[in-house]
């Protein structure tokens, strides 16, 4: 992979990394399809067990690469690997952790909602800004987590909350020193490994008939 790093340890956890750190980890096409790609694989790999996604450097994500919005020759291929990208995450057989150590910004902020569990660093934020900019942010992830109220002051304002703020509204279940967030969400990992993958399986199943 060019555009993230992806490990899986002894446990069975694997990892994603995005890892565009000079773009502060901006979701480009390619990096919506290898996550695709990565994701596909670890569903038919029984020794993965569950998934955190994570950013390099600083940042989860600033979002989408606005650059190639500017490409009027990619729109099509923008639409399609944003849907699909969206629905592979969101159908994903197994629990999915965002360890969210930095700014996590438009596109990214759905990132963080199609994944399972979001746990924060101190040094987190969120916001849609990209609804000043005429670009509708996505609301039903948002409302299935936070409720009705939140998302739609979150997406029709734009604001940016912070970590503590995140955590008080339910959109993060807990909030850690950005030294310490891979290792408690490593933790996190410990704890739900210890299922068997079939009843991991059978609740994530569960999860998705619920909201389809």
């Amino acid at each position: 992979f060019q555009t993230i790093i992806t490990t899986i340890d002894d446990n069975g956890c694997g990892t994603i990394t995005l890892n565009r750190a000079e773009r502060r980890n901006a979701i480009s096409i390619l990096m919506r399809k290898e996550i695709s790609a990565c994701l596909a694989k670890w569903q038919e790999d029984d020794h993965v067990g569950c998934v955190i996604i994570t950013g390099a450097g600083n940042a989860f994500s600033a979002g989408f690469d606005l650059d190639e919005f500017k490409q009027v020759e990619r729109h099509y291929e923008l639409l399609e690997s944003s849907s699909r990208y969206h629905r592979d995450l969101w159908n994903f057989s197994k629990p999915i952790i965002a360890a969210i150590n930095g700014p996590a910004l438009g596109g990214d902020f759905d990132l963080a909602c199609f994944c399972d569990i979001r746990i924060a660093a101190t040094t987190a934020s969120f916001g849609h800004p990209e609804i000043k900019f005429g670009a509708p942010p996505l609301y039903t992830p948002l409302r299935r987590i936070v409720g009705d109220g939140h998302a739609r002051e979150l997406c029709l304002t734009g604001r940016r909350i912070d970590s503590a703020e995140a955590l008080r509204i339910g959109l993060v279940s807990s909030v850690h020193d950005a030294e310490h967030l891979i290792e408690e969400v490593g933790k996190l990992a410990v704890k739900i490994l210890e299922a068997p993958i079939d009843a991991l399986r059978y609740a994530k199943r569960t999860f998705i008939a619920a909201d389809a």
